[in-house]
C-alpha cells in the first residue's frame, strides 16, 4: 500500500507532495482508498461532503468504531502525516481478520477530505462540513489562490457542491473514532516510546494580516517619502517570534503575498497570515493580543493602514476521557509497549470531531520531529507497532 502511494502528486524537484484539495493527484489518492476498500470487499460511499468511507458491517445498526485519517497534504508536505493513518487502518484490518475477530460493531475506515486547508485556507473542511462547524454559505465562499471556489473545485472533480453540510445522521452513528497519525514532534523519541495516545490538542487558529502602504519607484523614492508595508509586516514577524518566546508559545507567518511584486517596486499591499498555538486558550489570547499591538504600532509609524481578519480558529480540545482511559487499558493489557500521554500542537479531524462524537489519536514516533516537510519520516518498525496497537484497540472497542 505504501509503495503505491509514494510517487501520487510528488513534486520531482522538492520531493514534496502537492496534494491538494479536488486536484489530479486527490482524485489519485481518492481512487487508490476505493481500490482498497473494494478489494476487502468492504462497503465503500462518499458523503454528501466527499469523505470516503469504507464499512465493515450495517452502518445503521449505529455504534460504528471508525479510524482513518486524511491522504491531502501541505505544500511539499511529507509522506507520512495522514497517509499513515490510512493505510495503517487498511493493515490493522488486515491483521484483525487473520486473527479471526468477529465483530459485535460496524467497522469504519475514512478518508476526511481537505484536512490541511492547503488550497482553500481552511484545514479540516471533510470534517467541519460534517460535524456542522463550517456553514454551506461559508463554505461557498472559500476560494483558492486563482479565485477558484469550493463549489466550482468540486464540481470540476465530478462532486456535487449543492449537496455539502452538517451530516448529524452519519455521525450518530458512530461511537468512537480514534485515528492514527505520525507525531509531529520528538516527544516519543525522546521518552524512547513507539506509540502514544493523544490527551488533547492545543487551541490554535489562522490570522490574516493586510498592511496596505502606497506603491512607488524603488530607485527614485526617498526613505523619508515611503510608506512601505513591508517594513511593518517584517517587524510584525519578529514581534510574532517575541511573543510567543514570551508565552511559551509558538507563533508562525509562513505564507506571504505581495503587490504589486516587482523587485524595483516599493509594496502596495503586503499580506501575511500567521499561525499561532498555545497549551491553553490565555497564552494563545497573550501571544495574539500582543502580535496584534504591535503589528498596529508598527504599521502607525510607517503610515500604514492595517486590517487584521481571523480565518479559523479552533479551542482547545480535550479528547474524551473515558475513550482515551479505555485505549491505555486495552493497550497496556494485551502489549508489552509502554504507551505514554501526551498533547500535541496539530490540529486533526479527530480533534474537529471531538464536540460530536467520542474521539481519540494513536501517535507514531516521529525520530526527527519534523513534519509538513518531505524530511518528515517513520520508521518501519514503529509503523508496523502502530498498525498492531491500533489492531489492538479496534479489536477491544468492536468486541465489546
Amino acid at each position: 500500500m505504501w509503495r503505491e502511494l509514494l510517487p501520487i502528486g510528488r513534486h520531482p524537484d522538492s520531493h514534496g507532495y502537492r496534494r491538494f484539495a479536488w486536484t489530479g493527484a486527490d482524485a489519485e489518492c481518492r481512487a487508490w482508498f476505493k481500490a482498497q476498500a473494494e478489494s476487502r470487499g468492504l462497503d465503500y460511499e462518499v458523503d454528501r461532503n466527499g469523505n470516503q468511507w469504507a464499512w465493515l458491517g450495517d452502518p445503521g445498526a449505529g455504534d460504528a468504531v471508525v479510524t482513518g485519517s486524511h491522504l491531502d497534504s501541505v505544500p511539499d508536505g511529507g509522506a507520512f502525516d495522514g497517509p499513515l493513518g490510512v493505510v495503517s487502518s487498511f493493515a490493522a484490518l488486515d491483521e484483525l481478520r487473520a486473527r479471526q475477530v468477529a465483530f459485535t460493531k460496524p467497522l469504519a475506515i475514512v478518508n476526511f477530505g481537505d484536512e490541511e486547508g492547503a488550497r482553500f485556507g481552511l484545514a479540516c473542511v471533510g470534517s467541519r462540513l460534517a460535524s456542522g462547524q463550517l456553514t454551506v454559505d461559508q463554505a461557498h465562499k472559500l476560494t483558492d489562490g486563482e479565485g477558484i471556489s469550493l463549489p466550482r473545485a468540486m464540481e470540476a472533480a465530478g462532486y456535487d457542491p449543492d449537496a455539502i453540510g452538517a451530516d448529524h445522521e452519519r455521525l450518530a452513528r458512530i461511537g468512537a473514532f480514534v485515528e492514527l497519525h505520525v507525531e509531529q514532534g520528538r516527544a516519543l523519541d525522546l521518552s524512547g516510546d513507539r506509540v502514544g495516545i493523544a490527551s488533547a490538542i492545543w487551541p490554535h487558529g489562522r490570522w490574516r494580516f493586510d498592511f496596505r502602504g502606497e506603491a512607488n519607484h524603488a530607485g527614485t523614492t526617498r526613505l523619508v517619502d515611503r510608506h512601505d508595508p513591508m517594513l511593518s509586516y517584517a517587524e510584525t514577524v519578529l514581534a510574532a517570534r517575541r511573543e510567543a518566546e514570551l508565552a511559551g508559545a509558538v507563533a508562525t507567518f509562513g505564507k506571504i503575498s505581495v503587490e504589486p511584486n516587482g523587485v524595483n517596486a516599493i509594496p502596495s499591499l503586503v499580506r501575511g497570515w500567521l499561525d499561532s498555538r498555545a497549551a491553553d486558550q490565555a497564552s494563545l489570547d497573550q501571544v495574539v493580543g500582543g502580535i496584534e499591538k504591535a503589528a498596529r504600532e508598527y504599521a502607525d509609524a510607517h503610515g500604514i493602514a492595517l486590517d487584521i481578519v481571523r480565518e479559523s480558529f479552533t479551542p482547545v480540545v480535550e479528547f474524551d476521557h473515558a475513550l482515551r482511559d479505555e485505549l491505555a487499558r486495552i493497550l497496556g493489557e494485551e502489549t508489552d509497549i509502554t504507551v505514554p500521554v501526551l498533547g500535541t500542537g496539530a490540529g486533526h479531524d479527530a480533534g474537529i470531531l471531538s464536540g460530536t462524537i467520542p474521539t481519540a489519536m494513536l501517535f507514531v514516533r516521529n525520530p526527527t520531529g519534523v513534519s509538513h516537510s518531505p524530511a518528515e519520516f517513520a520508521a518501519e518498525d514503529d509503523c508496523v507497532a502502530g498498525v498492531l496497537a491500533l489492531a489492538d484497540v479496534l479489536e477491544g472497542l468492536a468486541t465489546s
